[in-house]
């Protein structure tokens, strides 16, 4: 897990215009290239980054997927806040993918993502706190930072200098410069209670690899025979007792898997990996978990030929939609038949769907599907409880 830092505020004289001028041609100055996408406050950093000669060096691309949809979009799946840490680290992540689509022949370590998300003061009044999320992702490490601020003590201008300024900090500490000034003349500006806490996680060396291309799978999974694949956020009971009765079913051992990249949902980095470990290994201390980067059932089956994968019926609605596939009905039909030919099977569990529990016998799915399918009946396992219930009622 990452470590929770406190940092409070010094009083002290504020750093001048001049030296956050310095401050970003010393980025410039540096070899890193980065993606930046900031959303509800923060985009000032962007305008500072290129009124400063030397930007085209440093800046790849700036977004500002203000919209919920936009956001979604950046991501590639819902969030359920919009202004959280989480959704910080996960915009610095798509970010930082977003930099090695366009500049695939740099060297990856150079490449940063940057993702800011914010409340701040405006022409309607907020319920919750005023408060900065940035979040920094390189290919060894994701770093986030949190700022609280006090309603009502700056107007929207202020809110937005400090947002900026938070963001050009970060990013400079992620290029390798000397931000202590920088630090030092934020950190005047906060008020008491106004801590700024930083979380960061350093990646096992097998999860630099799997982002960057160069590994499949972390450990190997060529002889795992029964794999549960699933986002586990967070795991919970019913997780435990599906791939107990599978193991019981299917005589063998069942290995949870986490994926790097997911469909219909945001890209996991290294703070949010080692968190679903660590909730995994807590709730069944002899799980064998998988870290991939294959969001697909097609690459999964690449993965492990002759693999029965543990699903729910949700899932496998999902994996029977056309949508999902490119060339549609066609791209389903090839997906499915390479996954046949490996030799792979579903089996498959009810879940609550539309209201209703249903079981594999419910579903419309291909019939080309259906025959790699095994049912587990409702008399023998039901559990109604979900991630996403669990997550509502924190």
């Amino acid at each position: 897990m990452g470590i929770t830092l406190s940092i409070r505020n010094a009083k002290g004289t504020s750093l001048s215009a001049t030296a956050w001028t310095e401050l970003v041609s010393a980025i410039h100055a540096g070899n890193c290239q980065a993606v930046i996408a900031v959303t509800g406050g923060g985009s000032k950093a962007i305008s500072q980054l290129l009124e400063v000669p030397g930007g085209s060096r440093t800046l790849l691309e700036a977004v500002v997927p203000y919209s919920q949809s936009a956001l979604e979009d950046w991501l590639g799946g819902a969030v359920e806040q919009a202004c959280s840490e989480p959704t910080a680290r996960a915009m610095a992540m798509a970010a930082w993918m977003r930099a090695r689509r366009l500049a695939p022949a740099a060297d990856p370590h150079s490449l940063l993502g940057v993702g800011a998300t914010a409340s701040l003061a405006s022409d309607r009044p907020k319920q919750g706190q005023h408060r900065v999320h940035v979040g920094v992702q390189t290919a060894t490490v994701t770093s986030s930072f949190t700022l609280p601020l006090t309603k009502g003590a700056r107007d929207r201008k202020k809110e937005e200098w400090l947002a900026a300024k938070l963001v050009l900090t970060v990013l400079g500490e992620a290029a390798a410069v000397d931000v202590t000034e920088a630090r030092q003349a934020l950190l005047e500006q906060l008020h008491d209670h106004e801590p700024l806490e930083l979380r960061h996680k350093n990646a096992d060396a097998a999860w630099t690899a799997i982002l960057l291309g160069q590994r499949d799978c972390a450990p190997h999974a060529a002889n795992v025979r029964a794999i549960f694949p699933g986002a586990y956020n967070p795991p919970h009971a019913g997780h435990l007792r599906m791939a107990r009765c599978a193991a019981d079913r299917l005589g063998e051992p069942v290995a949870y898997e986490l994926s790097l990249t997911n469909v219909d949902k945001p890209p996991l980095d290294f703070l949010e990996i080692a968190q679903r470990l660590d909730a995994l290994r807590t709730l069944d201390s002899e799980a064998m978990v998988l870290v991939t980067d294959a969001p697909t059932f097609r690459q999964k089956s690449a993965l492990a030929p002759g693999c029965t994968f543990v699903v729910g019926a949700d899932t496998l609605v999902r994996i029977a939609d056309p949508r999902y596939y490119e060339g549609g009905q066609q791209g389903l039909a090839t997906a499915l038949a390479e996954i046949a030919a490996r030799g792979c099977r579903f089996l498959v569990f009810g879940r609550q769907l539309g209201g209703h529990f249903q079981t594999l016998r419910d579903l419309a799915i291909p019939d080309s599907l259906r025959r790699l399918c095994d049912e587990v009946p409702a008399a023998e396992f039901r559990e109604d409880v979900s991630s996403t219930e669990l997550r509502t009622q924190k």
